[in-house]
């Protein structure tokens, strides 16, 4: 069935009892049809101001719609989250949760998790400050908002008690771990965006997501670690509250956006079982964390080709940087030539999977690199 917008359509439509919700690109219009007849049983077709187009970085995209208590979730790329009627169409409630004025958009699917449907934002390529805000289902009203980078109360971090791997075992991030790998007030335009997929672990109350690219690109402008751009998060679902962070490329000079899903699984780790939240990242590193604890289990690279890093060193967690592929070291104006992967990825938004009957991971991946030159 053609959907009446010409753009890249991304993302699954949802199956609830006989209906099939199908979402479009932007405009974002919504189609409920009916399973038995196909016929469409109501269409929602929002009215957005078209000046959201240019600040959308990669097409007019929309990632999907969330389901939950007879309610279907939209969330518009002009960043209003609207409720729906699933029954009738009708509009419940909407909420604004950015600003295109200054290059905040909307392009992934809500996820419900308990009573709140949760969302992020995109626009790190247009100098946004990434966050996930949490909304009550039945009334719009915001519970909790909590940012990528800046002071540690706007992350809804605790210095004492979000933890993070130093020197081979979990620490206590401490006092404005932002702040301090940021030049000035350069947080407050640092990216981290927000636009991928959020794994939820009931027993845990915890969700999980990475965090995307720093802004700018150039990474000459921005010194230091950029935290907590490109980094996986575990935050109380009720709370917002970061329980632990890994920050997978620090100071990112390559755009490996860190948004990936996090796949979240029960295996064996060096014979022993763990609860584990699996991310296959852009840059050609997978990470096996323990989910609960926030411990770095495993980092290892998924495609032999990537050369930008030569091993992530298990007991800092960072990425040793190879200096011909770093364009950082290179230089503004210097064309830093044949790094793998691509910004790309060595996996883009294809999702992974696991096979709990044999433990094994199917991962689809991307076998291209790049040249990349700051300017």
């Amino acid at each position: 069935r053609n959907s009446g917008v010409l753009r890249g359509h991304a993302g699954g439509p949802l199956v609830i009892g006989d209906t099939l919700f199908v979402h479009s690109p932007f405009p974002n219009k919504v189609f409920a049809i009916d399973l038995e007849t196909q016929k469409i049983k109501w269409k929602y077709e929002p009215k957005q101001d078209p000046s959201v187009i240019p600040v959308m970085c990669c097409d007019t995209v929309n990632r999907g719609l969330a389901y939950a208590e007879g309610k279907v979730f939209l969330q518009q790329a002009d960043t209003m989250l609207v409720a729906l009627d699933a029954k009738s169409g009708k509009k419940l409630w909407e909420v604004k949760n950015g600003d295109p004025k200054v290059g905040g958009t909307n392009t992934n699917a809500p996820h419900v998790f308990r009573d709140k449907v949760i969302t992020g934002i995109s626009g790190g390529e247009f100098g946004i400050r990434g966050c996930v805000a949490a909304y009550d289902i039945n009334t719009g009203k915001q519970v909790w908002k909590g940012y990528s980078t800046g002071p540690d109360a706007e992350m809804l971090m605790d210095p004492e008690k979000t933890m993070t791997w130093t020197n081979g075992k979990m620490a206590p991030v401490g006092k404005d771990s932002s702040l301090k790998t940021w030049q000035g007030d350069q947080w407050k335009i640092g990216g981290g965006t927000t636009w991928g997929w959020y794994s939820y672990d009931p027993q845990e109350n915890l969700m999980y997501y990475g965090s995307g690219n720093p802004s700018t690109w150039n990474p000459s402008q921005r010194p230091g670690d950029n935290k907590w751009s490109m980094t996986l998060w575990a935050r109380d679902v009720d709370t917002g509250k970061a329980r632990w962070v890994y920050q997978m490329t620090p100071h990112d000079e390559w755009d490996f956006d860190g948004i990936n899903e996090v796949i979240l699984a029960d295996v064996d780790v060096k014979g022993k079982k763990r609860k584990v939240a699996v991310h296959f990242d852009r840059n050609g590193f997978a990470y096996t964390m323990d989910r609960v604890s926030g411990e770095l289990l495993v980092a290892e690279k998924y495609d032999p080709k990537v050369n930008w890093a030569t091993h992530v060193d298990m007991n800092t967690g960072r990425p040793q940087v190879v200096a011909k592929y770093s364009t950082r070291q290179n230089g503004e104006d210097v064309n830093t030539k044949g790094v793998c992967p691509a910004a790309l990825g060595t996996k883009d938004q294809q999702p992974a999977a696991f096979s709990p009957k044999n433990g094994l991971f199917y991962v689809p991946t991307n076998h291209v690199c790049m040249d990349y030159e700051p300017s």
